[in-house]
């Protein structure tokens, strides 16, 4: 593209942000569409609003080859909405991209595998994790963001803010749970965080702004998945699992 064409790009992209945050995308929704009208841009050298119908079905054709067909349905609604909110246009186009309906029964772990991980897990910051995560039936990111002010020990309940769908809920907090979560605060007291960023100097951690990286969480307990022999595919599911007593005292 030439300088006045990258101009005109830039000035759709920006606006494309700003109309995503205005309908109040979830944050990863957000890097999704973006990140469809960039890939779509590179692939072309040219602004989108250019493109021709046979080139976009093109486009989708060797999308549906390279990429998953999750990543395929994220792009078309990415590029949906910016046809019809920052260009204006028709897009009824992006109909002719159907992903497949696939239903999956997702793998579980037991009481007694989350306990196998929970006791070869040597980080005491990704134990507690594991128990909050499967004792609260939570979501990766909701246990991640648990905060001091979220936990009610008196009434035992913990409020999860902006979950799926930017809905607030309230836990159960069973007692078990509660007491490493304190445990863990203890090691590392940071005014606000259950599971701040870990890296650094202790009075580093207190000053973090971010808590404990996802994909570092998700590696780590990959390892330990492996380390523990367990074939399933590992993944957090929501939902309520009761577990016995394991020791959290190490480091």
């Amino acid at each position: 593209m030439n300088a006045t064409e990258v101009k005109r790009f830039e000035l759709l992209y920006q606006r494309h942000l700003k109309l995503l945050k205005l309908q109040g995308k979830a944050d990863k929704t957000i890097d999704a569409y973006s990140r469809a009208v960039r890939r779509i841009k590179g692939h072309f050298d040219c602004c989108p609003d250019k493109l021709t119908l046979g080139q976009l079905e093109n486009y989708f054709s060797e999308l549906v080859e390279t990429y998953s067909w999750s990543t395929v349905k994220l792009d078309r609604l990415g590029l949906m909405f910016f046809w019809r909110y920052v260009l204006e246009l028709d897009w009824q186009w992006v109909n002719i991209v159907k992903a497949p309906k696939v239903k999956t029964i997702p793998d579980i772990l037991t009481p007694v595998e989350v306990e196998r991980l929970i006791g070869a897990t040597k980080k005491l910051r990704y134990r507690v994790f594991i128990l909050a995560t499967y004792s609260m039936g939570l979501r990766l990111g909701e246990t991640l963001s648990l905060q001091v002010g979220d936990i009610d020990a008196g009434r035992q309940r913990v409020h999860i803010r902006r979950g799926k769908g930017h809905k607030d809920r309230l836990v159960p907090l069973p007692d078990r749970t509660l007491q490493a979560l304190r445990v863990l605060w203890s090691k590392h007291r940071h005014p606000k965080m259950i599971f701040p960023n870990a890296k650094g100097s202790l009075k580093t951690i207190q000053k973090s702004t971010t808590h404990m990286d996802t994909g570092g969480t998700q590696k780590a307990m990959k390892t330990v998945v492996t380390e523990c022999n367990i074939k399933k595919k590992f993944q957090y599911t929501p939902f309520v699992m009761p577990l016995q007593r394991t020791s959290l005292s190490a480091a």
